[in-house]
C-alpha cells in the first residue's frame, strides 16, 4: 500500500481501466498516460469493456497507489462499487459523454492532462457515500442518481443518439418528455411508506447535473442518506422555475424561490413502486428489470481523487 509524503503519494504504481466505447474517445487518454510515464509512474492498463468482469480487473488494486477508471459515468460507478470499503483512491476521468461524476468533483476536462495528473500526484481525496440499487435478484451499485419513470425515459430516448450527437442527445431526450406520464408511486422510506403523484422518483447520492447546476438544494453525498426527490408538474416545462433556482443556487444568489415542483425526502433505504412499470436507470445505465427497486446508501464507501473538499460537493 501507498503512503503520502509531503502531501504526494510515494508508490508510483497507477491502474488504469480504460472503457473504449465511452464517448470522448481515446486521444485525451493516451496523453494522460504518457504524462503519467514522462512523472515516472509505472501505469498497468486494462480495457474494461464489460462492467460484468470489472471484479477480474480491480483484483489487484490494492497494489497500487490509484486506480484511474477512464470511461462515463457507468464505467467509473462499476469500479467504484467494487472498490467500495478498499480505500483505494480512484481518478474518474472524464472520457464519456456528460461525465457528471467528474463534474460533481469539481475536475478538469480531459483535454486538461497535466492537471488531472496533478491531481493524482497530490493525492487529495474526497470520502463519499456510494449506492446500492436492487431489482429482482440481482444488484448494481452507482455515484450519481437513480431515475425511475421520465428521467430513465430521457436515458433511454438517448442511448440511440448518443454515439451522433454526444451530450446533446440528453437534451432531445429531454425534449421528448415534454409531456411525462404522472404516476403514483409508492415510497417506503426507511419503513415509513409516503403516496405521492409525479414524473419521476430521483434517488440521488450526488446532486450536480451538467454544469455543475444543482438538481435542487441539500443533497450531500458525505452524509450518509440518498435524497429521493419527486418530480412534480404536468409537463417538463413545469420544471423551468427549478432551473432558475438551480441557476441561482450556482451562483449564490440565494435560497431556491420555485420549490413547488419537487418533492424531497432523506433516506438511508428505500423501495420505489408504482401503479404501472416503469423503466429505471442508474448513473446512465437503463436497468433491464422493472418495478419495484430498493436502492440504499453505503455511507463512505468511496474515496475520490479530486482538489475539490466536502463542501464543493455539496448542493
Amino acid at each position: 500500500m501507498s503512503v503520502i509524503m509531503n502531501g504526494q503519494m510515494s508508490s508510483r504504481r497507477v491502474l488504469l481501466l480504460l472503457n473504449p466505447k465511452s464517448g470522448q474517445g481515446n486521444a485525451d487518454v493516451n496523453a494522460f498516460r504518457a504524462a503519467l510515464h514522462a512523472r515516472g509512474h509505472h501505469v498497468t492498463e486494462r480495457t474494461l469493456d464489460d462492467p460484468e468482469r470489472c471484479p477480474d480487473h480491480v483484483r489487484d488494486a490494492r497494489d497500487h497507489h490509484a486506480v484511474v477508471a477512464a470511461g462515463g459515468d457507468g464505467t467509473v460507478s462499476s469500479v467504484a462499487y467494487e472498490l467500495r470499503g478498499t480505500n483505494v483512491p480512484i481518478l474518474a476521468f472524464p472520457a464519456g459523454t456528460a461525465n457528471l461524476i467528474a463534474q460533481n468533483l469539481d475536475l478538469p476536462g480531459p483535454a486538461a492532462h497535466e492537471d488531472l495528473a496533478d491531481i493524482l500526484e497530490l493525492g487529495h481525496t474526497v470520502r463519499t457515500d456510494l449506492a446500492e440499487i436492487t431489482a429482482g435478484p440481482r444488484r448494481w451499485g452507482f455515484t450519481l442518481i437513480a431515475g425511475v419513470g421520465a428521467d430513465a425515459e430521457m436515458i433511454r430516448e438517448s442511448e440511440r443518439l448518443k454515439p451522433r450527437l454526444g451530450v446533446a442527445a440528453y437534451v432531445l431526450g429531454a425534449a421528448r418528455q415534454i409531456t411525462p406520464t404522472i404516476t403514483r408511486f409508492t415510497l417506503d422510506l426507511d419503513g415509513r411508506r409516503v403516496e405521492t403523484d409525479g414524473m419521476s422518483v430521483l434517488l440521488a447520492n450526488f446532486g450536480m447535473a451538467n454544469f455543475r447546476l444543482p438538481v435542487t438544494s441539500g443533497i450531500d453525498p458525505t452524509d450518509g442518506h440518498l435524497t429521493v426527490v419527486v418530480v412534480k408538474g404536468p409537463t417538463a416545462l413545469s420544471l423551468l422555475p427549478n432551473l432558475i433556482d438551480s441557476v441561482r443556487s450556482r451562483y449564490g444568489l440565494g435560497d431556491p424561490i420555485f420549490d413547488t415542483n419537487l418533492e424531497t425526502y432523506q433516506a438511508r433505504a428505500v423501495t420505489v413502486t408504482a401503479d404501472h412499470d416503469l423503466p429505471v436507470q442508474y448513473d446512465g445505465e437503463l436497468l433491464t428489470h422493472g418495478l419495484p427497486v430498493t436502492a440504499r446508501v453505503l455511507p463512505g464507501a468511496a474515496l475520490f481523487l479530486t482538489r475539490a473538499t466536502r463542501d464543493d460537493v455539496r448542493t
